[in-house]
């Protein structure tokens, strides 16, 4: 599965591509030079159960912590991550 970031001065998505299908999309809101808000997650259904929403999810972590940038997980689903990983509170706003 690749993963591809795609970031605007405002806005930006992660989104999960597997033979030339979207798996998933993540989007987020900057909120100031150093943080950002994932606002919404969503998996394909024909998807579903492969982990695609938790890949993206980890995929920002990884995008926050290569940039010193904090994340506040507003979507019930990236929030859900954040509760259940404590390894990945470093990113939490």
């Amino acid at each position: 599965m690749n993963i591809i970031q795609e970031n605007e001065e405002r806005k930006g998505f992660f989104k999960a591509v597997e033979d030339n299908k979207e798996a998933g999309l993540m989007t987020y809101t900057w909120a100031g030079p150093s943080k950002f808000i994932i606002d919404h997650t969503e998996v394909n259904p024909d998807f579903k159960g492969k982990g695609v929403g938790l890949q993206l999810v980890m995929k920002a972590v990884a995008y926050a912590r290569a940039h010193q940038l904090k994340i506040m997980p507003l979507c019930p689903f990236a929030k859900s991550v954040f509760d259940k990983t404590p390894d990945i509170a470093d990113v939490l706003f």
